[in-house]
């Protein structure tokens, strides 16, 4: 019998594996150290578990990065979403979604 991720026990929280964890702390910390972000919260809830960053501890998360695994056959287990609640970035690969960070590492100097 196949492993179906949308059908947990009962009372089970959904939550991070430890690739995926690494993966979520070594994006934080390099931007933590260009000054993007300064703190990150850890939630897992019986749906999906978040990763949320911040710029300031006393704001609204800037990102969340969260796991449905519920989704993971339709849209994609991993979305990026935004400070107003909007789907920046979905899809089945954690890395591949987290590319979406990778688009401000190059800026225009004049």
């Amino acid at each position: 019998m196949a492993f179906d991720p949308s059908h947990t026990a009962p009372g089970a929280l959904v939550f991070f594996e430890r690739r995926e964890l690494e993966r979520l702390l070594s994006l934080y910390g390099r931007m933590v150290a260009a000054g993007e972000w300064r703190d990150y919260g850890i939630g897992g809830l019986a749906d999906a578990c978040v990763f949320s960053v911040f710029r300031r501890a006393s704001e609204a998360p800037l990102y969340r990065i969260e796991k449905r695994p519920a989704l993971a056959r339709r849209q994609g287990a991993w979305a990026v979403i935004g400070q107003g609640g909007h789907v920046l970035k979905r899809g089945h690969d954690l890395d591949q979604v987290l590319r979406f960070f990778d688009k401000g590492r190059f800026r225009i100097v004049e």
